[in-house]
Formats: C-alpha cells, sequence, structure tokens
C-alpha cells in the first residue's frame, strides 16, 4: 500500500449513505459563485510529501472548498489564512491552495479526520468510525512524522484515538503531547485566529502584516512557537 493507492481508494468510498447524499448534492446544486466549477462531489484524500514530519489534521473537506476542488484545505477562507501561515514559515511554497493543479508544494502533509463533507460541520460518531482506517493507514504510511498538529478538536481527539489503541500517552502540558517514536501532537486554535482575522478591521482585505509580526502572531495564536526547530530534527 503506498499513498497513491491509498488516494484512489480513499475517493471510491462510499461507506456513509448519509455523506455520499450529501457530498453530491452539494456537487450538484453549486454556489452561486461556483456555478462554472466541475465540484469534486467525493471523498477527499489527504496529501503532502510520504516523507513528511508534520501531519496537519483536520475534521473535513468544506462544502465549497475541498469537497469542490478534491483538496482538503483548498479554495475557501480557512484555506487562504492557512496557507498564508505555511508559506510565511517556509512550509509550502506558495501561499495559496487553489485546486488540485495548482502547483502547490507542501513540506509536510495535509489531511482531515472525515474524508467527506458532513451537513452542518458534524459527522455522526458511525461516520468518523468509517474513516477511522483511513487515518491509520496514512499514519502507517509517514514513517518519518514528528509532529501532528490537529485543527480543532475532532482532528486532535481522532489522533489520540489511533494512538491509545497501540501506545501509552503521557500528558506534557495543556495544548502538548508526547506519543510514540517521538511524535508529538499539538492542538491548534488556529480556527479562533481565522476567525479573527475576518472580522477585526486590523485585518481587512488586502492587509498582511510583515512578515516577523505576522510569524509572531501565528506562532502564539497557535501554540507552534518553536516549530521548525522541531520538525528539522
Amino acid at each position: 500500500m503506498s499513498l497513491v493507492h491509498l488516494e484512489k481508494e480513499v475517493t471510491a468510498c462510499r461507506k456513509c449513505d448519509r455523506l455520499t447524499v450529501f457530498r453530491e448534492k452539494i456537487a450538484k446544486e453549486k454556489r452561486k459563485s461556483y456555478m462554472d466549477w466541475d465540484y469534486w462531489g467525493k471523498a477527499v484524500p489527504g496529501y503532502g510529501k510520504p516523507d513528511a514530519k508534520l501531519m496537519i489534521l483536520g475534521l473535513a473537506p468544506a462544502a465549497h472548498g475541498g469537497n469542490r476542488t478534491g483538496r482538503v484545505f483548498t479554495g475557501d477562507k480557512s484555506a487562504d489564512f492557512l496557507f498564508k501561515c505555511l508559506h510565511h514559515a517556509g512550509l509550502a511554497n506558495q501561499p495559496n491552495s487553489d485546486h488540485r493543479n495548482d502547483g502547490l508544494e507542501l513540506n509536510g502533509y495535509i489531511t482531515a479526520a472525515v474524508k467527506c463533507v458532513p451537513p452542518g460541520d458534524k459527522p455522526t460518531a458511525e461516520e468518523k468510525e468509517n474513516c477511522e482506517p483511513y487515518l491509520a493507514r496514512e499514519f502507517e504510511l509517514l514513517p518519518d512524522l514528528k509532529i501532528v498538529l490537529g485543527l480543532g478538536k475532532i482532528g486532535f481527539d481522532s489522533c489520540l484515538k489511533f494512538v491509545r489503541k497501540t501506545f501509552p500517552l503521557k500528558m506534557k502540558d495543556f495544548s502538548k503531547y508526547k506519543l510514540y517514536m517521538g511524535l508529538t501532537l499539538l492542538f491548534s486554535l488556529i480556527f479562533l485566529c481565522i476567525k479573527y482575522v475576518e472580522y477585526t478591521s486590523k485585518f481587512h482585505h488586502g492587509y498582511f502584516p510583515s512578515s516577523s509580526t505576522f510569524l509572531a502572531i501565528y506562532f502564539t495564536l497557535t501554540g507552534l512557537h518553536g516549530l521548525l526547530s522541531l520538525i528539522h530534527i
């Protein structure tokens, strides 16, 4: 099994009737501003480097983001903010993630705990369990991982659940767990930061802080100070 084979398997998945119907309904009806798009409308696989040391783990694709573009964290405001952060931190070759063929190269791996967009962003317990084998295989196929950044509670909990099945877990502090084989799990408040950026006039459209100021904000608000030194060991 390789990441390429896993991607094909995820893309073909129809395990959850509710999610399959919903993702295809969104893809057919579309948002008015994206009427000229051929929506992906399938389960959305993770993407990145097979030798990644960093995994960014979120909840699920967005209805008109990943479900439209076929790449998780791509094509919506959350993606815009996240990839500006990653680009400034030297973890992505460009500050935007627009579609599957936009030339993005990521120094890491990004995926979601649930591979299909759920109604109201609320997957059921059964739907989360149906996706667990895919996440487990992603961990197995990324042997060089050092850090998992959980974007929100479900992403964070999904990693913990996987690890607890086999390995002991020790808590180091509120936001960082030392897991197994040197792997560190971080809990991120990045979505709260995104809302702050969206609704605070200081960060109005077209304005972007200087690199040093932005990195200070990014590392402080997400608890990622020291991230680069950790993943380059």
